[in-house]
């Protein structure tokens, strides 16, 4: 009889309480058996799953995803029992979701209150960072990101491209004068950001070709709603995806420049989440929710 859904019970009620001895009294258990078992997991996998002392235990890279990932399989198997207890129609537990700061606030965050009201049995952990998180590790259940859906284990829906602007407040453009061309851009003050992967270079058209024109500012930052405020406030030219400076576009508040030699500039925002084809029901509840919402967001333009 396969005996793995009982060795990963035990797996992760010793991962949470981090030692054999208070996992086997819980589970009415010796530690020596408790012991044996996770060598055999350990043997079975080939790989080690905690790092052992004589003071603690340690989930290895291995075990923190065996961990996150063996969680979710015995929450859906209860979440399946309570299902067919109930009839199958709720959706429960926590979902917890990753999203960069200006696109979780601005994009996200609006349509959250409607998800709430229809499923006040989920509860949502949200986390905003411009830092990219590996979902296992942080245990995150659905990641929202700017950029290309990279290959992995993971699985992907595309929701959408953001295309950069690049804008200025009107008292700055008074105060400096409005570029023209691409060479224009060596007098102007340009914000910029300071992420491993941000290169100081604006993607421009000159002529028939596009060419990457090395900017330089007063400020670098981590944080989009930092440009942008600056921006707003007349410091200097910015680069933001349209969804960032939209209704600040509209509001006149910012005002979209060198359109005329700005290539289509666009990245990719998609949504990754865990649990492969069968996510667990609270988690499809929430992709089902929001996915259709945030494309028609996305579609929207200046």
């Amino acid at each position: 009889m396969d005996q793995r859904t009982g060795d990963l019970q035990v797996f992760v009620r010793v991962a949470e309480s981090g030692s054999f001895s208070d996992a086997a009294r819980v589970l009415r258990m010796t530690p020596s058996t408790i012991s044996k078992l996770i060598s055999r997991m350990e043997n079975r996998l080939g790989v080690r799953l905690f790092e052992r002392s004589t003071r603690r235990l340690a989930l290895t890279l291995e075990g923190s995803e065996l961990h996150e990932r063996g969680r979710n399989v015995l929450a859906e198997l209860d979440a399946v029992e309570r299902d067919i207890a109930a009839g199958g129609s709720t959706a429960r537990g926590t979902v917890r979701v990753n999203a960069s700061v200006a696109f979780g606030r601005l994009v996200l965050l609006p349509i959250l209150p409607s998800f709430c009201g229809a499923h006040p049995e989920i509860m949502l952990d949200l986390s905003f960072t411009d830092e990219v998180v590996d979902l296992y590790l942080d245990r995150t259940d659905v990641a929202f990101r700017v950029g290309g859906l990279v290959d992995s284990s993971l699985v992907g829906q595309r929701l959408g491209a953001a295309r950069r602007l690049i804008v200025a407040s009107p008292e700055y453009l008074a105060r400096h004068g409005e570029p023209r061309s691409a060479d224009d851009l060596l007098r102007h003050n340009c914000l910029g950001f300071n992420f491993r992967r941000a290169a100081p270079v604006w993607p421009l058209r000159e002529g028939s070709r596009i060419v990457e024109r090395k900017v330089t500012g007063s400020l670098v930052a981590n944080d989009g709603e930092i440009v942008r405020a600056m921006a707003i406030a007349g410091v200097g030219l910015a680069r933001l995806a349209d969804f960032h400076v939209r209704e600040d576009v509209k509001a006149g508040r910012l005002v979209e420049i060198l359109a005329n030699v700005v290539p289509r500039d666009e990245e990719e925002i998609g949504a990754l989440h865990t649990g492969g084809a069968r996510p667990p029901r609270r988690v499809s509840a929430f992709l089902d929710f929001v996915i259709p919402r945030l494309r028609h967001i996305l579609s929207e333009t200046v």
